[in-house]
C-alpha cells in the first residue's frame, strides 16, 4: 500500500467498526433467508469490501494484509456470515487478479464484481477448440453465491499431454445450476450453495493450470509489481480470513456481556453472576484466547505484508504457519466461545439470544478443510520435523 492510501485504510476500517450495529441487526433476518440479507450485501457494497482486493486499475484499493485484517475484525464481530462470506469474496477477488490481463477487464468490468468460489478439484474437463475446455462437476460451499456474478472453480483436466492436470477457472454463476441446499447447523446467512456445470465451455483466457500458481508462476502481467500479489496463494488466503476470526470471538464476548448484568446463576446464591469466581475465570479465559488470536492474525498480516514489499521468497516454514495461523485462531476461538456459551445458562439456546448463533457459526468455521485445527497443526509439525510438506495447499 502506498503512503497516499493511508488514509484511505483509515477511513475503511472506521467506516468497517461503523457497520456493526447493522450486521447484528440483520443477522437474524439471514439465517432465515439461508443467504446474506440484500440490506447487508448493500451495506457491504458502500464501504467497498470486495474492491479491496481488486487492483486499482479497476477502481480497487489494493489493500494490505494488516488493512484487511482490522477491516474484516469488526465485521466478524457484526456477523460471522458475512465476515466469512466477505473473506471468500477477498481470496477469490485476489485469485482473479493472478489471471491473464484480459481475464482480468473481463471479470472487473465492473468495480462492485462479485466472485465466489472453491479450491477443491471437484470438477473435470476435456480440451476443446480454440484452447478452450468443457467443464462438468458439481462444487459444493459456494459461500456468497447468490450474490456472485463470477465462479472460481478447480478441476482437473484429464486429457492433458503428459496426464491429469489440475487447473483453476472462471465462469459466470449464470451459467451454472444453483441447486438450493443450504439447509445447515451453522453459517446459515453465507448461503454456500452446491453450484452444477454440465457441459460449460470456458474459453482459454478463462482456465489456467494449478501447478505454477502454486509457485507463484502467475499468467498476469500488469500485477506483477504490485505487491500484494507476490504472496503464494495459500498464505494469501490465510491471511484473508483470519481476522474475521478474531472478530467472531470479540462479537461473541460483547453478546455475552451484554447479557451478564443483574443475570443470576440459577440453582445457586448468586442473583448477578458478575459476582461468581466461576464467572470470573471463565471470561478471562475467553479474553486471553481471543489476545492470542489476535497476535497470530497480526503476526500473520505484517509477515504477508513485509514479505510482499521486500519481494522475498517464502519458507516452507513460513508457509506451514500461515496455515497453522488460520488453524489456531479457529481453535481459539472454539474454545472460547465454548465456555461463554455454557457460562451463558439455558436461556441462551433460544434463537433471540445471539451466543448461540455464534457457538454454531465458530463450529462450521473449524470443520472447514483448510480452517481445521487439527489437519493445520499436524502439516506445521511434520514441516518442524524437517519432513516435505504432503499436501500442495502450502
Amino acid at each position: 500500500m502506498t503512503v497516499t492510501q493511508i488514509p484511505q485504510r483509515a477511513e475503511l476500517v472506521r467506516r468497517a467498526a461503523d457497520l456493526v450495529p447493522l450486521l447484528r441487526e440483520y443477522a437474524p433476518k439471514g439465517e432465515k433467508l439461508r443467504r446474506l440479507p440484500d440490506e447487508t450485501v448493500a451495506a457491504l457494497d458502500d464501504l467497498g469490501v470486495c474492491r479491496m482486493r481488486m487492483p486499482a486499475r479497476y477502481g480497487g484499493f489494493e489493500c494490505d494484509a494488516r488493512t484487511m485484517t482490522e477491516v474484516s475484525i469488526h465485521i466478524g464481530r457484526g456477523d460471522a456470515s458475512a465476515a466469512f462470506t466477505v473473506a471468500v469474496w477477498w481470496i477469490t477477488s485476489w485469485i482473479i487478479g493472478l489471471f491473464p490481463d484480459e481475464t482480468q477487464d473481463e471479470v472487473f468490468a465492473d468495480p462492485r464484481t462479485r466472485v465466489c468460489g472453491t479450491l477443491a478439484p471437484t470438477g473435470t474437463a476435456v480440451r476443446a477448440k480454440g484452447g478452450g475446455i468443457v467443464v462438468n462437476g458439481r462444487w459444493a460451499f459456494n459461500s456468497g453465491a447468490q450474490h456472485s456474478q463470477w465462479k472460481v472453480m478447480s478441476g482437473v483436466l484429464t486429457d492433458a499431454e503428459n496426464g491429469p492436470e489440475p487447473f483453476m477457472a472462471v465462469v459466470p454463476v449464470a451459467d451454472m445450476i444453483n441447486l438450493d441446499d443450504w439447509y445447515v447447523s451453522g453459517l446459515e446467512s453465507s448461503g454456500s450453495v452446491t453450484l452444477v456445470a454440465e457441459d460449460l465451455y470456458v474459453p482459454a483466457n478463462r482456465w489456467i493450470p494449478i501447478a505454477p500458481l502454486l509457485t507463484e508462476n502467475y499468467p498476469t502481467k500488469k500485477n506483477a509489481g504490485v505487491p500484494v500479489f507476490r504472496t503464494p496463494m495459500i498464505p494469501a488466503a490465510s491471511a484473508s480470513t483470519v481476522g474475521k476470526i478474531v472478530g467472531i470471538m470479540k462479537g461473541a464476548q460483547e453478546a455475552f456481556f451484554e447479557r451478564v448484568p443483574g443475570r443470576g446463576i440459577t440453582y445457586t446464591g448468586y442473583l448477578d453472576q458478575r459476582d461468581a469466581p466461576l464467572t470470573h475465570l471463565q471470561v478471562a479465559k475467553a479474553a486471553l484466547k481471543t489476545d492470542e488470536a489476535e497476535y497470530h492474525a497480526f503476526r500473520l498480516a505484517d509477515m504477508v505484508d513485509r514479505k510482499n514489499l521486500a519481494g522475498e521468497p517464502w519458507t516452507m516454514e513460513e508457509r506451514a504457519y500461515a496455515r497453522v495461523a488460520m488453524g489456531r485462531c479457529c481453535q481459539l476461538a472454539k474454545d472460547a466461545i465454548d465456555v461463554l456459551n455454557t457460562a451463558s445458562g439455558g436461556s441462551s439456546v433460544f434463537r433471540a439470544v445471539p451466543i448461540q448463533r455464534w457457538e454454531r457459526d465458530i463450529e462450521v468455521i473449524c470443520l472447514h478443510a483448510l480452517n481445521h485445527p487439527d489437519t493445520n497443526t499436524e502439516l506445521y509439525g511434520r514441516i518442524l520435523c524437517g519432513l516435505e510438506s504432503d499436501s500442495p495447499y502450502i
